[in-house]
């Protein structure tokens, strides 16, 4: 059984997102070693992109004071490289398609198998484009991970067929951002999901407090959070890491044991 596959093995998931680089990489080394502690089972680490078209505005401010920062792909990898010395957490990056290309998607590849990434999201890759990046994930054993959204529709079905590691379910239209209302389309997305494919999936977008966890949890098989975190970290910049630990310990166990 491979990292990811461990991920969705002992129950329900907590996936904790942050922009990598925000406020700097060596907090966010502190953030990743943090959550893994408090017990993440995925973590996702966004690559900072200056067009980041599904994100909302925290996400997106969080990518601009990454990029102001001077974070790179090169740099990225490095501080990965340092975090699995002595720890051995799921990462999925989070990513567009020109910072893959730009970089070589090749080269991309193979790094992200040489530090360690198990998973790939890449949210502006459709999926009928997704030989684009395919053939690199494979041979260097990294998931690519399927989206799918409610305005996915018949669509939900046939990418569902062909997901593998887990399907990643947005619960509502529009980008990233805190919601106080999420909707019932997660709950008729995992159900199609279901019918054509055994494969676990996780919900996000919009998700920030442990009742809204919890209720997603019922009937999906992992939990999602990014905007509310890296609020904390826009909120506490270099002195968010117990801050992010503790929302990351009450998140798991809404998820976990519902509350």
């Amino acid at each position: 059984m491979n990292r990811l596959q461990q991920v969705f093995a002992n129950g329900k998931a907590f996936i904790p997102f942050i922009t990598a680089g925000d406020p700097s990489l060596e907090i966010t080394e502190q953030l990743v070693l943090g959550m893994a502690e408090a017990g993440a089972d995925l973590i996702e680490l966004g690559i900072p992109f200056s067009d980041p078209v599904a994100e909302g505005q925290v996400i997106q401010h969080a990518n601009i004071r990454a990029l102001t920062a001077g974070v790179s792909v090169d740099k990225i990898f490095d501080m990965l490289k340092q975090i699995r010395k002595t720890c051995n957490v799921p990462i999925a990056f989070m990513t567009y398609t020109n910072p893959v290309f730009a970089y070589g998607a090749d080269r991309f590849l193979q790094y992200c198998q040489a530090t360690g990434v198990d998973a790939l999201i890449v949210p502006d890759l459709p999926f009928e484009e997704k030989g684009e990046l395919m053939p690199f994930c494979l041979q260097y054993g990294v998931s690519l991970i399927s989206l799918i959204a409610p305005s996915s529709n018949n669509r939900i079905r046939m990418i569902a067929k062909e997901a593998q590691g887990f399907v990643y379910c947005v619960s509502s239209m529009g980008v990233t951002g805190v919601r106080q209302d999420i909707g019932n389309d997660a709950r008729q997305m995992v159900k199609l999901v279901k019918e054509v494919n055994d494969i676990p999936c996780a919900v996000g977008f919009g998700i920030s407090t442990a009742e809204q966890a919890a209720t997603m949890a019922e009937f999906s098989d992992g939990v999602i959070v990014g905007s509310a975190i890296v609020k904390i970290v826009e909120q506490y910049g270099a002195r968010s890491v117990p801050h992010v630990v503790e929302y990351v310990r009450i998140m798991k166990k809404a998820v976990r044991k519902g509350l």
